[in-house]
C-alpha cells in the first residue's frame, strides 16, 4: 500500500470518529490529523464546511515544482477524503514562529465565516493570517472558564480574538477586561463579542502591552476572580516595553497575576512552548491540569502546557 493510500484510509477513519465525537461535544472545528504518517508531517482541521492543514516544516529538501505536487496531492486527497471542494480546502506552512510574524498576513485573501463551538459563535479566517482566529487545543479550558465564571469579574491577558472572554461572558462573568496589543485582534475580539451578543461597557477591550497593564492594574488595585494568560513563546514587538520569553518571564507574569486575585480567586496560565519548564517555585502553588486541558482530537498531548492556581 502506497503512502497516499496510507494517509487517504487514515483521514478517512478519522474523519468518521471525530465527526460522531464533534457533534457530542456541539463544535463545528476539530482536528482530524496530526502528523499520523510521517510522509504526511500536516495537520488537518475541520471548520464547519472547511478544512484547514498546517504543514510543518520538516527541513526536507523539495524543489518549489516538488513541493507544489505534493501540496496539491495532498489538498486533493483532504478534499475527496471529506467531501469538499478543493477551493475551500486552505494550505499552510508553519514554521517556528517569532516576533510579530503571528499578527502578520500571509498575503492571501479569503472571505471570514461563522463557526459554532460548545453554544459560542466565532469568526474565523483560514487563509489571511498564520492562526485562523480560535485555537482549537484550549476548546476543554475555555469550557473549564465558561462554567467557573458564574458571578466573578474576569482578565483576558494576550487575549487574541477574546475567545476566554466570550465563555466566561456568556458563562455570566459580571464583567470582564481583555487585553492584547494586536488592534487587528482586538477588532476580531469586537466582532466575536458582538456575534455572541456580549455588553460593551460591561466586557471592555484594552490595547496595551501585559507587563505595563499588570503594574498599572496593581497600582490602581485592581482585583479579578478569574484570570486567563496564554503567552506567546516569544515576542519582539516594538511596541511592547520588552522582548518577551515566556520560560524566563513567566515568573514575574504569574507573581503580578496572582496580586490582582480576589480570595479565592483562580488563574489559568497556559504556553505553547516545546520543552517549557514551570519554575520550581511556582510549583507548589499550582496544578498541572495539561492532562485534561488537551482535547481528545489532540494526538499531540504536549500541544500546550496548563496549569491552575488558587489565590
Amino acid at each position: 500500500m502506497s503512502a497516499l493510500q496510507d494517509f487517504q484510509n487514515r483521514l478517512a477513519k478519522s474523519h468518521k470518529h471525530f465527526a460522531k465525537w464533534a457533534k457530542r461535544q456541539h463544535t463545528e472545528a476539530y482536528r482530524i490529523y496530526d502528523r499520523d504518517i510521517p510522509q504526511y508531517p500536516v495537520a488537518v482541521d475541520i471548520y464547519g464546511s472547511r478544512a484547514h492543514i498546517a504543514e510543518y516544516d520538516t527541513g526536507w529538501q523539495q524543489t518549489d515544482e516538488e513541493h507544489a505536487a505534493w501540496v496539491a496531492e495532498v489538498k486533493a486527497c483532504v478534499a475527496q477524503v471529506l467531501g469538499m471542494e478543493t477551493r475551500t480546502v486552505a494550505f499552510k506552512l508553519r514554521r517556528r514562529q517569532k516576533g510579530e510574524f503571528q499578527y502578520s498576513r500571509t498575503g492571501h485573501h479569503s472571505e471570514d465565516f461563522v463557526v459554532s463551538e460548545q453554544g459560542r459563535r466565532f469568526w474565523v479566517n483560514l487563509d489571511e493570517y498564520l492562526d485562523t482566529g480560535l485555537f482549537l487545543d484550549h476548546r476543554p479550558t475555555r469550557k473549564r472558564v465558561g462554567e467557573e465564571a458564574a458571578g466573578k469579574r474576569f482578565l483576558n491577558l494576550f487575549a487574541y480574538t477574546g475567545s476566554f472572554t466570550v465563555y466566561a461572558a456568556t458563562g455570566g462573568a459580571t464583567d470582564s477586561v481583555t487585553v492584547d496589543l494586536s488592534n487587528t485582534y482586538l477588532e476580531w475580539a469586537r466582532r466575536n463579542f458582538e456575534l455572541n451578543g456580549l455588553d460593551p461597557v460591561r466586557h471592555k477591550l484594552v490595547r496595551a502591552d501585559v507587563f505595563r497593564y499588570l503594574e498599572d492594574a496593581m497600582d490602581e488595585g485592581q482585583l479579578f476572580d478569574l484570570i486567563v494568560m496564554d503567552p506567546p513563546s516569544f515576542s519582539n514587538s516594538a511596541k511592547m516595553l520588552d522582548i518577551l520569553d515566556v520560560q524566563r518571564d513567566h515568573v514575574k507574569l504569574v507573581q503580578q497575576c496572582r496580586k490582582l486575585l480576589m480570595p479565592g480567586g483562580v488563574l489559568y496560565f497556559s504556553n505553547n512552548l516545546r520543552g517549557f519548564e514551570l519554575d520550581a517555585g511556582l510549583q507548589p502553588l499550582c496544578r498541572d491540569i495539561s492532562a485534561q486541558s488537551v482535547p481528545e482530537d489532540f494526538r499531540n498531548r504536549k500541544i500546550h502546557q496548563c496549569f491552575r492556581f488558587e489565590a
